[in-house]
């Protein structure tokens, strides 16, 4: 049985078991970024929606279903009004699996939706969040020039991220290839990252490689940068009557 048709099996195991509707289910992650290893976790991301009754509440039940599943398999859901909740505040890994390239299951709620994020974006919440990651993961990988080959894309992922943001102010699309452009990617960087991309599809996620201290400390310097720029940046404040109106209709 392929991947694909296996968590279409347990998406709608899901819905049976817990009384809902998916109305969208996407790969997250590394496959979804178009850099996973061999050895790479299955991340599924999904979105679904119960009855209008069980909104009905005085109290809010559990928004979340999560499961990890044999054969590294982990999926993971939110429902409808945390989803809307979280995406009116520019939740990026929100905004990240709508554009996910590999989708297991949609319906016409992900495109509208998507169609949102412009009406909401932060660019500067945007910058501040990837700037985050990519520092983080230099501070805590990087011991005496060696980092795993999978935490390099950790920090180049969210720095080409940034770079995105402030050539176009517009969130970053999720597939890594878009943001490797040469409107913002050095000839020289682009043939590194496609080396390292063809090491990657081959080596276990863990293993280590050299990163030599000009590109460190390029990395280091260019993230910081971001922190001031971000202030510069715009960002949308749009009314949430669009997102009450997509939750009325999908529930």
């Amino acid at each position: 049985m392929s991947i694909e048709h296996r968590v279409c099996e347990e998406i709608q195991r899901l819905e049976r078991e817990h009384s809902v509707r998916v109305l969208m289910a996407v790969e997250s992650g590394s496959r979804a970024w178009g850099f996973a290893s061999p050895d790479s976790d299955y991340d599924v991301r999904f979105v679904y929606a119960h009855s209008a009754e069980w909104y009905l509440s005085v109290f809010e039940s559990r928004d979340v279903i999560e499961e990890m599943l044999p054969d590294a398999l982990d999926i993971n859901g939110w429902d409808l009004r945390k989803t809307l909740r979280l995406f009116s505040k520019c939740n990026l890994a929100l905004n990240e699996w709508l554009g996910s390239p590999i989708v297991y299951a949609e319906t016409e709620f992900r495109a509208a939706l998507a169609h949102e994020i412009p009406n909401h974006f932060n660019a500067v919440k945007a910058v501040h969040h990837y700037r985050g990651m990519a520092e983080r993961t230099l501070a805590e990988h990087l011991v005496d020039h060696e980092i795993s080959i999978k935490k390099v894309f950790y920090v180049l992922r969210p720095l080409l991220a940034c770079r995105w943001i402030r050539a176009k102010g517009t969130q970053p699309p999720t597939p890594f290839s878009e943001l490797v452009r040469p409107d913002w990617v050095s000839s020289e960087e682009r043939s590194w990252i496609h080396d390292l991309l063809i090491r990657k599809a081959k080596a276990a996620e863990a293993e280590l490689i050299q990163l030599e201290s000009f590109r460190a400390r390029a990395l280091s310097s260019e993230l910081e940068n971001y922190a001031s720029a971000a202030e510069s940046m715009s960002h949308a404040n749009a009314s949430v009557v669009t997102l009450d109106k997509l939750f009325r209709e999908w529930i």
